[in-house]
């Protein structure tokens, strides 16, 4: 990724952060099970959150009681998570550090953490950069932990159509999804076998709340766009022919991917 691009990658959720912190999902417990049964993940283990964002992934350990250390270049999604994790921020354990910093420049001292944590920003990173930061701020047999949410597209007749919505009005949609990378890609940024979980994750959305969920996206056109007012409408069709009770369900797979990296 050239440092144009990754200027432009840092700025793109700016104005889309009061949707993102409503609307995006979380991430199941079942993550930390895995991670303490296959890694030894422990309460006192130091967390690097790297393109942290809104603190969604944050507070999955801050609520297991890590420390951790949110890496956040986008001035708006931090200042979102600084206020979300307000509660942790001066806490004995499970301390939140907020830090303007990139996967490629943390700011962190070396061999500070024991686990990189990367949520759904992986595929914004120069990931020959990243490795090299990564592998500087890690403690010996230090983890590498990957995850996304991935909407599943063809589950469901909603999520079918929902997806042609985007296919239809989205920005840059198929340029910037993460099924960009490959699993052989990712086996690369590792120094050690990777290992591959997947389980079940969902919202239920009523019509405003799935604008919102869509609004959160940084290739949906904005106010002002022409597509704007014409996909809105659409989605509002899609959401009538499905909704069941006022509500549409939201479906996904967590995929994690976590080995060692240092």
């Amino acid at each position: 990724m050239s440092s144009r691009s990754s200027l432009r990658s840092t700025a793109r959720f700016s104005d889309r952060v009061e949707n993102y912190v409503r609307y995006r999902p979380s991430y199941p417990t079942q993550v930390l099970s895995i991670l303490e049964q296959e890694t030894g993940l422990e309460v006192d283990s130091a967390i690097a959150d790297i393109g942290s964002g809104t603190g969604i992934s944050a507070e999955l350990f801050l609520k297991n009681g890590n420390t951790v250390f949110g890496i956040e270049p986008n001035q708006p999604m931090r200042q979102a998570a600084e206020q979300q994790l307000a509660r942790y921020t001066h806490s004995h354990k499970a301390t939140f550090h907020s830090i303007n910093g990139t996967a490629e420049a943390t700011t962190l001292p070396n061999h500070c953490v024991d686990y990189i944590v990367c949520a759904q920003a992986f595929h914004w990173f120069n990931q020959a950069q990243a490795k090299q930061e990564f592998t500087r701020i890690l403690r010996a047999n230090g983890w590498l932990v990957l995850m996304w949410n991935t909407r599943r597209i063809e589950s469901t007749p909603f999520l079918k159509d929902y997806e042609a919505l985007l296919l239809r009005y989205g920005t840059d949609y198929q340029q910037i999804r993460h099924r960009n990378i490959t699993t052989d890609e990712l086996k690369l940024f590792f120094n050690s076998d990777i290992q591959i979980r997947t389980f079940d994750n969902q919202q239920h959305f009523d019509f405003e709340q799935l604008k919102g969920r869509l609004l959160s996206s940084s290739y949906t056109p904005k106010l002002g766009h022409p597509n704007f007012e014409p996909m809105l409408n659409e989605l509002q069709k899609i959401f009538e022919q499905h909704q069941t009770n006022h509500k549409i369900h939201f479906e996904y797979d967590t995929e994690l991917y976590f080995g060692r990296a240092s």
